[in-house]
């Protein structure tokens, strides 16, 4: 058998498992939103909605260094040096609960003073701060929980995070409503339900997950020579750091252009705003196997540079572009093939449903450039240039897609807003692509760990 379908045999074993267990990170929070707009009410909803911004700077951060540590985790793994796999997880692990630690602590105490200061409306303060109590004061569970499972991935293992991640959804599941009700002799926790059973959900995966890695002699078993890493390394922690903060960076600056774009879409009225929902929940699933696809690269690429295999690095950039085409832009031509049907699940209302349509013809298609330029910037990501795409990247969203959204939504209307999106994503993949082939792989490549 020749060197590539073994490539794309290990590529499809790995984004299968890894595409799946992201779904289901998206499906507890969604499922538990249900549960409370339809259980408690519409306040409840909003309140827990309200905490989103915050959640998401800390969920940029987990992010960003799960990034950094599995890239180097990947690259030691390459290299078959399984006590510097340790070293990476050990030094990830105290970062991690240092910093959780410190928001648990003062994010529990002042609470209500953080969800003031984001400007929650006085009717559902109260609830807001209770949720937003207990989900800081359980956060070192939840990063815990978080970093383990994207750390377990840097050594090519999609299957056990899977399994992980399938486990903590369905006890969150069922515990949420019994949490809601106070069933079973547990109280009522009305707002706080879905925190708690995330925490409890966290705790009780955690200690399987530690059980089962110990009884496989997993690499990241949490045994002795784990725990004896278990402190800050300077220098790790600098390359970590080094790879993840321009990839949290670089989620934030994209977040708040995306703010910009919605303050220009609620210009147009609520059936915009309506339709822009819509089509953004849409496109999300395009993006979100973009993006999977983006990390398969990353994580593949890592442990090619790990094992000094410049060849392998090259074929898992070629999967990654074929896969791209194929899959998300497979996805793609499927929800054109019936827009409406789609958009319905999420639109009732006819008229906004035929403005949410014409806009999705004109975005979509973008997230196949989208996953291009993912794809190079995830291959430079597994050398650990992380700083440089994260720059053009931004470079493209300020100084593209922001002019172009403003210009074109006073020229030719809201259509302007979404036009933005396909010229800022072909904009980020000539970028990424040409700085890929032009000056990065020309460079000499070197495993950092």
């Amino acid at each position: 058998m020749s060197a590539t379908p073994r490539l794309w045999t290990t590529f499809i074993r790995f984004l299968a498992p890894l595409m799946l267990g992201n779904a289901l990170q998206s499906l507890f929070g969604t499922v538990s939103n249900v549960y409370l707009g339809q259980m408690i009410g519409i306040d409840a909803l909003a309140a827990v909605s309200s905490f989103f911004p915050v959640m998401f700077f800390l969920f940029a951060f987990v992010m960003g260094l799960s990034t950094g540590a599995t890239v180097l985790i990947g690259q030691a793994f390459g290299a078959g040096e399984h006590d510097r796999i340790k070293l990476v997880v050990g030094t990830t692990l105290a970062i991690g609960l240092l910093f959780s630690i410190a928001i648990a602590l003062i994010g529990g105490i002042f609470s209500r003073e953080l969800m003031m200061a984001l400007a929650t409306p006085a009717n559902i303060l109260d609830q807001a701060s209770a949720y937003a109590r207990i989900m800081l004061l359980t956060m070192p569970l939840g990063f815990v929980f978080l970093l383990m499972t994207a750390m377990i991935r840097g050594v090519g293992d999609t299957v056990t995070p899977l399994l992980a991640l399938a486990l903590s959804t369905a006890i969150g599941l069922v515990l949420t409503p019994v949490l809601i009700r106070g069933a079973f002799g547990l109280p009522a926790s009305g707002i706080t339900s879905p925190a708690w059973a995330a925490a409890i959900a966290n705790t009780l995966t955690l200690i399987v997950l530690a059980v089962y890695l110990l009884r496989k002699q997993h690499t990241l078993a949490p045994d002795a020579a784990l725990l004896h890493h278990l402190r800050l390394k300077g220098a790790v922690l600098g390359k970590i750091l080094g790879i993840g903060l321009p990839s949290a960076i670089g989620m934030v600056v994209m977040a708040i252009a995306e703010l910009v774009l919605l303050g220009l879409v609620n210009g147009f009225g609520s059936s915009a705003t309506a339709a822009y929902g819509a089509v953004n929940q849409v496109m999300g699933y395009t993006q979100f196997t973009a993006m999977s696809i983006s990390i398969a690269v990353s994580i593949l690429g890592a442990q090619a540079i790990g094992g000094g295999d410049r060849a392998r690095l090259d074929g898992i950039v070629r999967a990654g572009i074929a896969f791209n085409l194929v899959l998300t832009g497979g996805l793609v031509a499927l929800i054109y093939l019936a827009p409406r049907a789609v958009l319905g699940i999420f639109i009732t209302d006819r008229a906004v449903l035929d403005l949410a349509k014409e806009l999705l013809y004109i975005a979509l298609w973008s997230s196949v450039p989208f996953g291009l330029a993912t794809v190079f910037s995830g291959a430079m990501r597994a050398a650990g240039v992380a700083l440089t795409p994260m720059l053009l990247s931004i470079f493209a969203i300020v100084a593209i897609e922001l002019p172009a959204a403003v210009i074109l939504s006073r020229t030719i209307g809201l259509e302007g807003v979404w036009a933005a999106y396909p010229i800022v994503f072909c904009a980020m993949l000539v970028l990424q692509m040409g700085y890929y082939l032009m000056v990065w792989r020309k460079q000499a490549i070197e495993r950092l760990i």
